[in-house]
């Protein structure tokens, strides 16, 4: 009875989550060190907060367009990558069998089967192509066949992300007239704004909410900060 009731709960949305965090991370770290450092310059103390509106939603657009973009290159790498290896595998099995056929017994040479265990089942994979290709693909190889619509997906994911992550440090801005003070609250909302978002990332990853959120905060601090003393030093 026990068994029957068993229920495996497994996070399978790894690709997505992926996305959100190359987004999300950038989105609040870049835009805000662009704001950041635009801050001391005295032509944005002349002009109020207004530069630094224009100057941060021109990088957020820029940014999340690059972003999206690589993400879409990389799906498209992977898919292409996927389709070259498994051409390769079919051709091999038809010119090349009997050393296809010692690389599945191979594999199961290292799972500690015997040769008499393994024998029906090598010969059950290797009776249909497909399936030993596909075997060959996943165990030898160790490659997923990629989501057909994985790369226009990923794409607006990080673009997206990257939009919404952006938005938040520079909200102070849009909202407040005076650059120090928008500057200050942008720091608490961007602190608070990375440790919510490692916390979310951590309960859908299995990672303890709360290291998760200050892991967040540190590694996110600490690009932003990087970011602000070179934009800094280079005004």
């Amino acid at each position: 009875m026990a068994d029957a009731e068993h229920v495996e709960k497994h996070f399978t949305a790894t690709a997505a989550v992926r996305d959100i965090v190359i987004g999300m991370s950038d989105g609040l770290t870049v835009p805000f060190a662009l704001a950041a450092g635009l801050t001391g310059a005295a032509a944005v103390l002349a002009h109020g907060t207004s530069i630094i509106v224009t100057a941060g939603f021109a990088e957020i657009a820029a940014g999340s367009i690059a972003m999206g973009l690589g993400g879409y290159l990389a799906a498209k790498t992977d898919s292409e990558h996927y389709a070259s290896e498994r051409k390769r595998e079919i051709r091999e099995t038809v010119e090349l069998p009997e050393i296809e056929k010692y690389e599945v017994v191979k594999v199961f040479q290292d799972y500690g089967l015997s040769s008499e265990e393994m024998a029906p089942i090598v010969t059950a994979i290797t009776a249909d192509q497909k399936k030993w290709v596909d075997f060959m693909m996943r165990f030898e190889l160790g490659l997923e066949e990629p989501d057909p619509k994985r790369a226009g997906r990923s794409a607006f994911t990080i673009a997206v992300s990257y939009i919404v992550g952006g938005v938040i440090p520079l909200a102070p801005y849009i909202l407040m007239s005076h650059v120090r003070p928008a500057l200050w609250v942008s720091i608490v909302v961007t602190v608070l704004a990375l440790f919510v978002f490692g916390s979310v990332k951590g309960h859908y990853t299995g990672v303890n909410p709360l290291r998760g959120g200050v892991q967040t905060v540190i590694v996110g601090g600490l690009a932003a900060a990087a970011a602000f003393f070179i934009a800094r030093l280079i005004g």
